[in-house]
């Protein structure tokens, strides 16, 4: 393993991480400050820098296709949960703590820092379009699992209803749809409207994995065996998935590697926030979070190793 991307990508992501817990466990961030922070990645810095990003990329055939790359490995592996649901008859229970385990990854606030520390420069524009596509599918299908654990009994047709108002609404959503629009009709930004959202967007990453840290500090943890477990979920089966997809649509190279680390990114830390707003595995989801989010520095570069870097 080439020592220089282990410390290019371990090294700042275990210092900012210790840095936010410490920001929250010498009192310097107080009890819910974290959130300040999230709010301003979730509508701001992220936002600007999709937008920006995604209305300078050039769709093509190559684009495309690692686009299909990035979300098919998640409808391959709901499709295989529902097979089993049907097959063995486990519960609703499991069935959604294993889809939401899975699909909801951290592709923002950790895989697009990992991507930008392992590659700099090249890996920022494919990691926002992967970013852009595999979130669209991933933060639908989970909101739609929520809904239905929390509006259990209610159709189909009726939470869909709910899932695309809210999602209408998410502001991520949105500027992945208006960065598209100037991608495809060729309309360029303006230097001076690019530059300070650019400026904005730089400061994802450096901002997001601080915040994971003063998130995780204060929690409860509890099931730690279990939530270990379900983490392989997205440490080794998702990413083998994906490698099997790209390699049968002939992607190699960064590309290949960007699209398994971004299958790879621990559970998302907005899940924390959710779990809580929907009373949804409260206790496994942080524990989940704490273990794949402080292993997946190491399982990462494993998977860097494993593709030649």
């Amino acid at each position: 393993m080439d020592l220089s991307v282990l410390l290019r990508t371990g090294v700042p992501i275990f210092l900012l991480i210790g840095l936010g817990y410490l920001s929250k466990r010498i009192n310097i961030l107080k009890a819910g400050d974290e959130r300040i922070l999230s709010a301003y990645v979730y509508y701001f810095a992220l936002p600007a820098l999709l937008f920006v990003d995604l209305a300078n990329i050039n769709f093509n055939k190559e684009s495309i296709q690692f686009v299909i790359a990035g979300i098919a490995p998640i409808f391959v592996i709901v499709f295989a949960y529902l097979v089993l649901y049907r097959a063995i008859r486990f519960s609703k229970q499991t069935l959604y703590i294993l889809i939401i385990s899975t699909v909801f990854g951290s592709l923002a606030f950790f895989g697009l820092p990992f991507v930008m520390f392992a590659f700099p420069g090249e890996g920022e524009y494919l990691a926002t379009l992967s970013v852009s596509s595999i979130s669209v599918v991933s933060v639908s299908m989970s909101i739609i699992v929520l809904e239905f654990y929390k509006l259990e009994g209610c159709s189909f047709l009726e939470t869909l209803k709910i899932v695309l108002k809210k999602l209408s609404r998410n502001p991520l959503i949105l500027s992945i749809l208006i960065g598209l629009f100037f991608s495809i009709s060729g309309i360029e930004i303006p230097e001076y409207i690019s530059i300070p959202l650019h400026m904005l967007g730089s400061t994802t990453a450096t901002v997001a994995i601080f915040m994971l840290g003063a998130f995780l500090y204060g929690r409860k943890y509890s099931k730690i065996g279990y939530a270990l477990k379900l983490s392989l979920l997205r440490a080794v089966l998702l990413p083998l998935i994906a490698l099997l997809i790209a390699t049968y649509l002939e992607l190699s190279g960064v590309p290949l590697a960007i699209l398994i680390i971004m299958h790879g990114v621990p559970v998302a830390v907005s899940m924390m926030v959710l779990s809580e707003r929907y009373d949804f595995h409260k206790e496994t989801i942080a524990s989940l979070i704490l273990v794949s989010s402080l292993t997946a520095p190491i399982y990462l570069n494993l998977w860097l190793w494993i593709l030649g870097f």
